[in-house]
């Protein structure tokens, strides 16, 4: 079985090189492809001929524009990224019989109210981003291909940039901090999404009826407030210097952060689907945190 994979440097591309290698014969690309092969979703019709020349079973998509405040000034971009290419991949797979995987966003919803959101529950994105992730889904079902598409939210990775290091930076440096309370999700670890990935592609190959939307977070929720105040309290107590005071961080209302894109104030997503149809149980987000933080931090 031979699987292609989009988008190999990002964070959940990185981690699904490792989730996908028992499975079969994989082939990665980051955007300048590879000898005769493109990965560049800037140019979705390159695509094609990089599927011709692969012939994969499986098409995983971890590419994406993910810059959400940069995609309201380039809306043009973020849909050939976000939507058009997921498109061609899906018009291919549905023509080739080839299962696609697609990773979405809790920006698909506008971010009212306080419950999760479940996959059926009405869409109504607030950004560009969003809506060009929504459009990618919709053109990925309007394909007829065999898919799986995984909403998630707050995605971090030990590898790169993320919330957490950023945090502990600002607190090792400033006696206080400021910490957007008002917006709530799930903090869900890129490794837990390469791993559940390659759960749910083994039984969707076995059971085809598997296939379609599903919600993948970690378990429970916080808020980027709640977040911060508990790495920086992990990161203290094993001797990581730490000037800001516990009660020198400050919560603060998404108002006091102007940015380009709207952010969603409620980013949780229902994850029974998944759990139910995979017979997976998802670890509290506390858990997948505190093992990255264990990775970055100085022994």
């Amino acid at each position: 079985m031979k699987i292609l994979l989009f988008g190999k440097n990002g964070q959940v591309g990185w981690e699904l090189q490792r989730s996908l290698a028992p499975l079969g014969a994989l082939i990665a690309l980051d955007h300048d492809g590879a000898p005769g092969l493109s990965g560049d979703f800037s140019r979705p019709d390159s695509l094609i001929a990089t599927l011709d020349a692969v012939a994969p079973d499986i098409i995983v998509n971890a590419a994406a524009h993910t810059a959400v405040d940069k995609a309201e000034s380039e809306p043009e971009l973020a849909r050939a990224l976000n939507a058009l290419a997921p498109g061609v991949l899906a018009r291919e797979a549905a023509r080739r019989g080839t299962l696609l995987v697609h990773y979405s966003t809790d920006y698909v919803f506008d971010g009212s109210g306080s419950t999760p959101r479940t996959e059926d529950d009405p869409t109504g994105p607030l950004s560009v981003y969003g809506a060009t992730k929504l459009e990618g889904e919709a053109l990925i079902r309007q394909s007829g291909c065999r898919h799986l598409i995984f909403r998630t939210s707050w995605v971090y990775a030990a590898r790169g940039g993320n919330f957490a290091k950023t945090m502990l930076k600002l607190a090792a440096e400033r006696e206080r901090l400021t910490i957007i309370h008002d917006q709530h999700g799930a903090p869900t670890g890129a490794d837990l999404l390469a791993d559940v990935t390659a759960h749910a592609l083994r039984a969707t190959l076995a059971d085809p009826a598997l296939g379609g939307l599903y919600h993948l977070v970690a378990g429970g929720e916080t808020t980027w407030y709640d977040y911060a105040r508990h790495v920086i309290e992990f990161a203290r107590a094993r001797g990581v210097p730490i000037r800001v005071a516990l009660d020198a961080i400050e919560p603060v209302a998404t108002s006091a952060f102007p940015t380009p894109a709207r952010r969603p104030a409620n980013s949780r997503l229902a994850t029974d689907a998944l759990q139910q149809a995979f017979g997976l149980i998802l670890p509290p987000w506390q858990q997948g945190v505190e093992r990255m933080l264990t990775e970055i931090l100085p022994n």
